[in-house]
């Protein structure tokens, strides 16, 4: 009864939240049209580059969110950074912008940013294709794409904290720290230790309408390839981290030589899915590894 009335909150969040997002005259969203996954084709359907939004960072530049939709439910598709996935505008040219490589089944929200100045004038275009198509897709600054990614949502609910050591540097949001590169070699396992926390808001609130849990639920962690020529595996591929803090560590094996980017997404209770326009219950960071054999 608990795990149905949880998913039926859920679900019905999940909603409010996207009619909340085209109510403001944002597009509507790309997982809600009928196309591909929803059919359960399981390849041979596209990814499409999804523009989230734009916040503003401590530092007082501006991130762009962007995320994708593979519409396949068992195709993964691998498009590295070069003519056929580019970021169009970006302030240091069109190269590498952290951009996903490695685009798993599903819709994934907020999987990187591009940083831009307060004041740039030029716009930004995440330029994809894949299956035959082109997509292009330009990030603005229009008042209806802001989002409350760092700043905290109307609840006074703050993303989840990441660090890579503890005590360490920081991220949270979508765009999140970056460390490395660390070394490894190919098929020997390489750890790595992930420490996270959060304020507690957001899952406090859903436990309390769940009828008062005492303890408000864990942080989901996750890790995903973001990048990189081979295939790579997690020990521990997802964990459950306390809200008061916690670490979490999995052991990454890479089948070839190249240069990796890892994603760690740190969530709370219901996932990117429930946070709407906002994004402001998740974020990410990421590892830079450079594999030899």
């Amino acid at each position: 009864m608990q795990k149905t009335l949880t998913n039926l909150i859920v679900a019905s969040v999940a909603m409010l939240a996207a009619v909340a997002v085209q109510a403001q005259g944002t597009p509507l969203a790309v997982e809600l049209l009928p196309l591909g996954k929803d059919l359960g084709i399981t390849g041979g359907q596209t990814v499409t580059p999804a523009y989230e939004g734009w916040y503003e960072t401590e530092d007082g530049s501006i991130a762009l969110s962007f995320g994708y939709y593979n519409r396949n439910t068992q195709e993964v598709l691998d498009i590295p950074t070069g003519p056929a996935n580019r970021i169009i505008g970006a302030p240091d040219g069109e190269a590498n912008q952290g951009q996903a490589t490695h685009f798993v089944t599903g819709r994934h929200w907020g999987v990187f940013t591009v940083k831009i100045p307060a004041d740039y004038k030029e716009q930004v275009v995440w330029h994809l294709q894949n299956q035959g198509k082109t997509f292009h897709i330009p990030a603005n600054l229009k008042a209806d794409y802001i989002i409350d990614a760092i700043a905290g949502d109307a609840s006074g609910n703050f993303p989840p904290e990441i660090r890579f050591q503890e005590g360490g540097p920081m991220g949270h949001g979508p765009g999140g720290i970056t460390t490395g590169p660390l070394r490894a070699k190919v098929g020997e396992p390489l750890t790595i230790d992930a420490w996270a926390k959060d304020d507690g808001v957001g899952g406090g609130l859903i436990a309390l309408f769940l009828g008062g849990a005492a303890d408000t639920p864990p942080l989901d962690l996750a890790w995903f390839q973001h990048q990189g020529p081979g295939e790579v595996t997690f020990s521990e591929p997802s964990a459950k981290v306390p809200v008061a803090g916690g670490k979490a560590s999995t052991e990454v094996t890479f089948s070839q030589a190249g240069d990796y980017l890892l994603r760690v997404r740190l969530t709370e209770i219901g996932g990117p899915e429930t946070a709407g326009h906002s994004q402001c219950c998740w974020s990410n960071s990421f590892v830079k590894v450079n594999v030899s054999n």
